[in-house]
């Protein structure tokens, strides 16, 4: 991979790889040195766009959160290389640190970057909205945060697009920090939350797109299909698109597309995301190394526009 294959974050001066690498799985179902395996693999590809949040994973027994992050800290001081990765975390979830207050933004962001183990955070992103704090408190919270140089973008994931637009108005009007990406919930499968108003609003206020479940918690890796049983912490989860017909109709849409490219279903999968107006990198988790080539190759595998419109028609 080249640096030819990055691709611009928004209106931020972040230039990232076609595939973001979730971190939820590292310090749950991945362990430190799986991890190490994982994020090393990511980058010799030319990898460089590492998604966390300070919760991960503190549903797991034993954990307390912030698990995931602590592995990334440890990861680029051993490699040394954090000027070469651009690492994405989120504020409002952890036990410790819950909602968008201003002192909890402030006082969660330290915790980061802590255990990340640097003095600046790439793309902070509010990780849910929560409507009962005014947008003028979390963007001036973000906004200061960005002027003492501990974060250099800011972010919102799960955010509905009245309170998108609201805070975009308040930045605009204040001059103050702007978000640059959101991350919404979106796939092949799960089209309804992000498609309509709130990519209206993104496109329109230039904001790059970074969903996640992008392989609908494995559903769209093709590993799923009638009768079989997958050993995996999101099985249950995944398994349930099986009993959809537009499910049925996407496998069997993907499964053509794939054997026309000799590529992994997942590929095709994200390439369908990666083609959609505002997305630059769709999110997708490997808790082995072996689960990476088939979501590296989002990169490389262009679909045709009647191969991306077959899809679209597929899942509608």
């Amino acid at each position: 991979m080249t640096s030819s294959s990055l691709r611009k974050l928004g209106s931020s001066d972040l230039e990232v790889f076609p595939l973001s690498l979730g971190g939820n799985v590292f310090g749950w179902t991945a362990d430190e040195a799986t991890s190490f395996a994982v994020l090393d693999a990511y980058t010799a590809a030319g990898g460089n766009f590492v998604d966390t949040a300070d919760v991960y994973s503190a549903w797991i027994e034993g954990n307390s959160g912030g698990e995931s992050e602590t592995i990334i800290g440890k990861w680029v001081t051993a490699r040394g290389n954090r000027s070469d990765v651009v690492i994405a975390t989120k504020v409002s979830q952890h036990p410790e640190y819950q909602g968008l207050t201003a002192a909890n933004i402030k006082a969660a962001a330290d915790a980061s970057l802590r255990r990340l183990n640097t003095d600046y955070i790439d793309l902070y992103y509010t990780h849910f909205d929560q409507p009962e704090v005014p947008v003028e408190e979390i963007i001036g919270a973000l906004d200061e945060l960005v002027r003492a140089g501990k974060v250099r973008h800011i972010a919102a994931s799960n955010i509905s697009a009245g309170r998108l637009r609201e805070s975009l108005e308040f930045s605009d009007r204040e001059g103050l920090a702007r978000y640059v990406a959101l991350q919404p919930h979106y796939n092949l499968v799960s089209r309804d939350t992000y498609e309509g108003e709130l990519s209206d609003v993104a496109s329109r206020a230039g904001l790059a797109a970074v969903p996640y479940y992008a392989l609908a918690s494995g559903f769209l890796t093709g590993k799923y299909r009638p009768g079989t049983t997958v050993d995996s912490a999101r099985a249950g989860q995944a398994a349930g698109h099986l009993e959809s017909e537009r499910g049925v109709k996407v496998l069997a849409a993907l499964d053509e597309i794939a054997q026309a490219h000799d590529a992994p279903i997942a590929t095709v999968a994200l390439a369908w995301l990666a083609a959609q107006p505002t997305v630059a990198a769709p999110i997708a988790s490997a808790r082995t190394v072996d689960q990476l080539p088939a979501l590296l190759g989002v990169a490389e595998l262009r679909l045709t526009e009647q191969e991306v419109a077959k899809l679209t028609e597929a899942s509608a």
